[in-house]
């Protein structure tokens, strides 16, 4: 294939080429501008990576949409362009029928942060802009577009929850390889099954490592303009981390979450709250690597559980507190936290690491042996939505097992029953149950698994 950042090719010739082979708007973009024409003298490129996907022009790209601390009212937005575009706005307004509603736009002008990483010999320079959209009102349809100039995206429609009503969302295990490739139907048919989702969550290990900056381009292409339409959350797993416990630079620069957590932790562990549902995101990394960071969060953790619950309560994290692998147990995780989640009876705990899927109920301990207090009991996942497999075990804490099966899963909160569906890659219901909490807040399970067999082969 022939490369458009070859440097052998004066500017003249590559503009004249690029042209005449019916180049994308996008790569011309890059030819015209300087910082185009710079890495066409410097950069030497692998000829299988798609240059789209790495390098920044003047148009807005990676867009998306995260949950803010209180996402009934409010909502983050993140793009990137080149380094020539020094300021960027997101133009918002609440959505018409038709065109009309481009008569009482909103502007906002975004905070800008300049990020360089190297990958190889290759330089990759961007610009990251970011931006709140705060007093929106909670059941309403919006639209934005961000950019600057003459450089716009498109406009995009999302919508806020209503406080107390029904809840729905994706979760997803890790994504990591072959993003691309293989990650991007799992993301569109979920999307393509449940389009009213009020949010999506990742389970960590987005991509497989941390500062590989076309990794995160195909990450971004998979979910297309589902990012930029249905708010986000991600827990960091290990694989957004670099030796020495080094967080990818890119996610504090691509992403704009709460820093509402302990201190040090900002934006990797933190807390979402709507009426009806807080979900608790802990860095599960900072916990095995980091005493301090340990420490911090589980006497956070039961802080927050203390004195601001909600009815229900979901947390993730990355590792698994009951592993689906026959070779992994993270024994010094659940000792330190299981008891706080026992203790505030936390319904569900979502995951991912383990590259399989598995899904049990294990009783909260009770406290003491004289208590009269039904015993109680926690849903733990571990899913997979990438490529990347591992072996399952036959622990008994499973109900429901699968190796080699690409998954995503919809959480449906309604009243007092949160609805539980796991779906395979080509769609197929694989797993099911319901939550019902009575009015003493305890939990009963019931079991919706269909007659699809366990997928327990290699192959």
């Amino acid at each position: 294939m022939f490369s458009f950042f070859d440097s052998r090719f004066h500017k003249k010739n590559l503009l004249l080429t690029a042209i005449i082979l019916g180049s994308t708007l996008v790569a011309q973009a890059q030819l015209l501008s300087p910082r185009g024409e710079a890495l066409a003298k410097r950069l030497s490129m692998d000829q299988k990576i798609d240059q789209r996907l790495l390098f920044p022009t003047a148009v807005p790209d990676r867009v998306i949409l995260n949950l803010t601390e209180k996402p009934e009212t409010s909502v983050a937005v993140n793009w990137r362009t080149e380094t020539s575009i020094t300021q960027g706005t997101v133009q918002w307004a609440e959505a018409t029928a038709g065109p009309e509603f481009q008569k009482k736009i909103h502007s906002l002008t975004a905070t800008t942060e300049f990020l360089s990483v190297q990958n190889g010999d290759v330089v990759i320079e961007a610009n990251y802009h970011a931006a709140r959209l705060d007093s929106l009102a909670p059941g309403q349809t919006y639209v934005y577009r961000v950019g600057s100039g003459d450089h716009w995206s498109e406009w995009f429609q999302f919508h806020t929850p209503k406080p107390k009503e029904s809840l729905s969302f994706l979760y997803f295990g890790d994504a990591q390889n072959n993003l691309k490739s293989m990650w991007s139907r799992v993301v569109r048919e979920a999307y393509r099954k449940m389009p009213e989702v009020d949010f999506m969550l990742h389970a960590g290990d987005l991509i497989n490592r941390s500062n590989e900056d076309i990794e995160w381009g195909e990450w971004f292409y998979a979910g297309s303009f589902i990012h930029a339409t249905v708010p986000t959350m991600m827990t960091p797993g290990n694989h957004e981390y670099a030796k020495g416990v080094i967080l990818s630079p890119q996610w504090k620069k691509q992403f704009n979450l709460p820093a509402n957590g302990p201190k040090g932790l900002e934006e990797t562990c933190y807390q979402i709250n709507y009426a009806n549902l807080k979900v608790i995101s802990l860095d599960a990394e900072q916990i095995d690597e980091s005493k301090m960071f340990a420490d911090a969060q589980a006497q956070w953790l039961d802080s927050i559980l203390t004195h601001d619950p909600r009815p229900w309560t979901v947390l993730t994290l990355h590792y698994p507190f009951f592993s689906t692998n026959p070779k992994r147990d993270n024994a010094k995780l659940r000792e330190q936290f299981k008891p706080i989640v026992d203790k505030h009876k936390i319904d569900l705990v979502l995951q991912g690491h383990d590259h399989a899927y598995g899904r049990g109920s294990v009783t909260n301990t009770l406290t003491t042996t004289k208590t009269r207090e039904k015993i109680s009991s926690t849903v733990y996942v571990v899913s997979v939505s990438g490529p990347k497999m591992y072996d399952v075990s036959d622990d008994p804490w499973m109900e429901r097992r699968a190796q080699n099966t690409q998954l995503f899963q919809l959480l449906t909160l309604k009243g007092n029953e949160i609805v539980y569906e796991a779906f395979t890659a080509n769609g197929e219901l694989y797993d099911s149950f319901v939550l019902k909490k009575d009015k003493s807040g305890h939990n009963t399970i019931v079991n919706k698994i269909p007659k699809m067999p366990e997928r327990l082969t290699k192959e």
